[in-house]
């Protein structure tokens, strides 16, 4: 069995195993589309090995037409996809590399990264998938003809990452008027790190993650246009207060709340007003807030 055919058997087994879904009580409050939009978190990692190609293919395959990844640089500074600053949760860094305690991405080379097995930690059907380069991850998405929305991840770590992302966005043809328009979006907790993204190409579409306070938020309007928080913080009046502000491109800021697992609670934010929802069970979530 082929490793798409076994991802589309596992979601549809998911499927049948989920109680009765139940209908978003309220649309999103900027009018622009009936319910929230559904972001594939680190692909669809419910059914495949977050940020590997597996999980951007498994999204695809649901009919997903957004991804979420994580980026971040190795020792010899190439842009790999993973969520992790460590490689020992989601891959076989401790077994192949024993004697590198505590596997830091940004201690190993892109090679030695390309060796690690980031599936069999999922499942033996995932055996031999590899930690993508954001090239490869991007060719990935391309392909599929899906959206992207990327995290810069830990910032503070990668001096100079926002600008190697962004070049290697462009020698990818992601930041042409088409790409940057409609299909990416880059995002990140570190506010310096969006900021940045901003200044060096401000036709982006930019995210913060994190719930700053009412207060903040007119600054934060200047340089992105998204507020990004967990679910766990926020209701309908926080979204509300976010929407009313315009972000740096002087449409109004828009909230993608993460990470969203259940019918219910799907369903839930969804009556907050929330223009997406970030998520590892897309068709869950999908068919929830529909």
């Amino acid at each position: 069995m082929s490793v798409r055919t076994a991802t589309t058997s596992a979601a549809v087994t998911a499927l049948l195993g989920t109680c009765v879904l139940l209908p978003a009580t309220q649309a999103q409050a900027t009018g622009s589309q009936d319910s929230p939009v559904v972001y594939a978190h680190r692909g669809a990692s419910a059914y495949a090995p977050e940020n590997t190609l597996a999980a951007v293919d498994a999204a695809d395959d649901l009919g997903i037409a957004w991804v979420e990844n994580d980026v971040q640089l190795t020792k010899d500074g190439v842009l790999v996809v993973v969520h992790d600053t460590t490689l020992n949760r989601t891959t076989d860094a401790e077994e192949v590399y024993p004697d590198r305690a505590p596997w830091g991405v940004k201690d190993f080379t892109a090679a030695e990264i390309a060796k690690l097995d980031a599936g069999s930690w999922f499942g033996a059907g995932f055996k031999g998938a590899r930690v993508p380069t954001l090239e490869q991850y991007l060719h990935r998405v391309e392909r599929n003809r899906q959206k992207l929305l990327l995290e810069i991840k830990s910032p503070e770590i990668y001096p100079g990452i926002e600008k190697e992302t962004l070049r290697v966005l462009r020698e990818e043809g992601w930041l042409d008027r088409s790409h940057v328009k409609q299909r990416l979006v880059i995002q990140s907790f570190g506010a310096e790190s969006v900021k940045t993204v901003h200044a060096q190409r401000p036709d982006v579409v930019t995210g913060f993650l994190g719930t700053p306070a009412v207060a903040d938020l007119p600054s934060y309007a200047a340089f992105t246009d998204q507020i990004n928080p967990s679910y766990t913080s926020i209701g309908a009046d926080y979204v509300a207060a976010v929407q009313k502000l315009k972000g740096a491109h002087g449409k109004p800021l828009r909230v993608n709340t993460w990470t969203v697992n259940d019918a219910a609670k799907a369903a839930e934010v969804a009556g907050f007003g929330v223009d997406g929802i970030i998520t590892n069970n897309p068709d869950v979530v999908r068919d929830a807030t529909r």
